[in-house]
């Protein structure tokens, strides 16, 4: 089998992070955002993986191709040279995903849940249509494109009603999906939307199922989704790989993954849903809640950092507090004593007055 990631562009979202990195290398639960997927396609038994870029190709490259051999599976890349939305990237790897009359999964790379690529390929095979679109619950469906389905026959799509006024529905798009070989037919080359162009063909000729999604969804493409997401994650962890979380005498709480090379004092009190990543250093007293903290950063004695990202080699300086969806980029400082409350700090600067509205720091 074969998938297609939609890696995209320039990650503006979760800036100031994708200065550094793309954002497909990002570190989520300690492992880079994009290897999560990798290694669900590759469980499910996907042997040919296409990386949909059009910013910073080289970066990726050097770092994903290593993965190949760990994980028994060929990683090629269809580099866009103008951005081609969400179809398009289908069309420039239509020699791959064409290479055998199997189906395809295509996912955006900012998805993560727990991958149920295996079962929606069993679903998919079993209605025998063309397209599968994963599906998950959402509470308030008004902010989405809903799926109504059709009535007569389960799990068959009959419409898309965008942001609807009223309740038609609770199912929304996930960002997942299988499809035929044969979709790539009705895309042309050019940039243009799955979602808004290809699907409705397929709705129109019956064609399109969608399939359930179980357990936790989130878009993680900006910094407020992000820590929900590694919230939602580290619980998913703690319900089925408990021995990968910490029990430390420090873990208040409980959801906290840390690597183990970090250093982490004693007395510090960590949790709940905190990830913390290689060469980390938390010192005596400190305080982390519901935060992200990247390789090689400090955090200082008696700080206080909660709903942090706290990017690589950034350091918290004591007693300082960050709170409110702060995101450090790389090598940011910020000075003892200091209060930060939502800002978003570009790489290489350092914070020594207090800020206490959001804002974004040049």
């Amino acid at each position: 089998m074969k998938g297609l990631i939609l890696v995209g562009g320039y990650g503006t979202r979760l800036r100031p992070l994708t200065l550094t990195l793309p954002k497909p290398l990002v570190e989520f639960g300690n492992r880079p955002m994009i290897l999560h997927q990798i290694e669900a396609l590759a469980s499910a038994g996907v042997t040919d993986i296409v990386l949909a870029v059009n910013y910073r190709p080289e970066v990726m490259v050097s770092t994903l191709k290593k993965y190949e051999e760990e994980y028994g599976v060929s990683i090629t890349f269809s580099v866009e040279e103008e951005p081609l939305g969400t179809a398009g990237p289908l069309k420039l790897a239509e020699k791959v995903l064409k290479k055998d009359s199997s189906p395809f999964f295509v996912l955006n790379s900012d998805v993560i849940c727990e991958y149920p690529f295996k079962e929606l390929a069993d679903f998919h095979k079993a209605h025998g249509a063309q397209g599968t679109i994963v599906a998950t619950k959402v509470d308030e469906p008004s902010k989405y494109g809903v799926i109504v389905h059709d009535r007569d026959t389960p799990n068959l799509i009959d419409r898309f009603v965008e942001k609807p006024v009223e309740f038609v529905g609770n199912r929304i798009n996930a960002g997942l999906y299988i499809l035929n070989p044969e979709v790539i037919d009705l895309i042309e080359m050019r940039p243009t939307s799955i979602e808004k162009e290809t699907f409705p063909q397929l709705v129109e000729k019956r064609q399109l199922y969608s399939f359930d999604l179980e357990g936790y969804w989130m878009d993680i493409g900006q910094p407020k989704d992000f820590l929900s997401g590694t919230c939602l994650y580290l619980t998913s962890l703690a319900k089925n790989h408990p021995e990968k979380l910490s029990n430390e005498k420090f873990v208040h709480g409980g959801n906290v993954l840390i690597d183990p090379t970090a250093k982490i004092h004693p007395s510090a009190s960590i949790g709940p849903n905190v990830t913390i990543g290689p060469n980390v250093k938390v010192g005596e007293g400190a305080r982390i809640q519901r935060s992200v903290l990247l390789a090689n950063s400090e955090v200082k004695d008696h700080a206080w950092v909660k709903s942090t990202i706290v990017g690589w080699n950034s350091r918290i300086g004591k007693w300082a507090r960050t709170e409110g969806v702060t995101v450090l980029g790389d090598d940011v400082e910020v000075k003892n004593e200091i209060y930060v409350n939502g800002a978003k700090v570009l790489p290489h600067k350092s914070i020594s007055s207090n800020v206490e509205k959001e804002s974004i720091i040049m």
